[in-house]
């Protein structure tokens, strides 16, 4: 699990620094822009969220029961949900082949990791089960 963890953050990483050297990250389309502030914003409302031990890079649980306040209340995963909406909102300002293998694989790694990740949570707390089944993965209400 550590080894997926460290993996999906070393590739998430090396995409955004790619973006960034090949002046692909920021756009000047007002909807680029909306779509980072909004991954931005998100990412901060679900950091905060977490209490002062609570958080972690990586998928370790680290106490406390389930967090289902914030935007846990509407998806499982914000904090994945912002990575790939300012990955693929960057991705949408310089569509390119290999920006959008880039942006296939930073998805297909963070998946990985929700899945490894959903497989521990529900071993380690008995009422992940129930959370699940009332909200979804990453685009609320969807998916």
């Amino acid at each position: 699990m550590k080894l997926i963890s460290q993996t999906a953050l070393l590739v998430l990483v090396v995409a955004i620094f790619f973006l960034l050297l090949t002046a692909s990250l920021f756009s000047r389309s007002p909807l680029v822009i909306a779509g980072q502030v909004l991954a931005v914003l998100l990412a901060i409302w679900a950091r905060r969220s977490f209490g002062a031990t609570q958080f972690s890079i990586h998928a370790a649980p680290a106490g406390g029961g389930v967090i289902s306040a914030g935007p846990y209340r509407f998806i499982r995963h914000p904090m994945y949900a912002a990575a790939l909406l300012l990955i693929w909102a960057s991705i949408l300002g310089h569509v390119s082949p290999l920006h959008v293998a880039i942006g296939v694989l930073v998805t297909a790694v963070i998946l990985i990791r929700i899945t490894a990740e959903e497989t521990l949570l529900q071993t380690s707390y008995p009422d992940y089960q129930n959370y699940a089944g009332k909200t979804k993965r990453v685009i609320p209400f969807v998916f």
